[in-house]
């Protein structure tokens, strides 16, 4: 099957791209697995410094991913800037608190020893909303 983006203010068709077929789907589910046990493994600070990486990239590219949004969806291009500089904003924010967010909490109960522990689960799929296609950039990146 043939999906074809078109832009929605000249009906003029951007590109077209090819189904992708479901073997490749499972590669790509596989090896985002493998790449989570090792990311799980993973200190902190090494993933603040990715976190704060793709931040900066938001940043830098936050221009070329507004016009890409005009294109694909209509969103103004001023709107387009602030949702990069939004999730940017937000990949900072989890690099700077996630391992506070994420430390095991002692809880009150009668047994002996209780506390709340945050354990990676391994991939997850989010279907983002058609108007907010840099919320995968943060959205999806935040369990640190």
């Amino acid at each position: 099957m043939t999906i074809k983006s078109i832009n929605p203010a000249t009906g003029q068709m951007i590109k077209e791209y090819e189904e992708m077929p479901p073997a490749l789907v499972r590669n790509i589910i596989e090896d985002s697995q493998k790449a989570f046990l090792d990311w799980r493994k993973s200190d902190f600070a090494s993933r603040a410094r990715s976190m704060k990486k793709v931040a900066q990239i938001l940043r830098d590219d936050k221009q070329q991913y507004a016009r890409l949004m005009a294109e694909e969806m209509g969103k103004p291009v001023a709107a387009g800037r602030a949702e990069a500089e939004k999730c940017a904003w937000a990949c900072d924010y989890y690099a700077e608190n996630a391992e506070n967010f994420l430390q095991p909490e002692a809880i009150e109960t009668a047994a002996g020893r209780s506390f709340v522990t945050f354990q990676p689960l391994g991939v997850i799929l989010a279907v983002m909303p058609w108007n907010f296609p840099s919320g995968r950039f943060s959205g999806s990146l935040l369990p640190l």
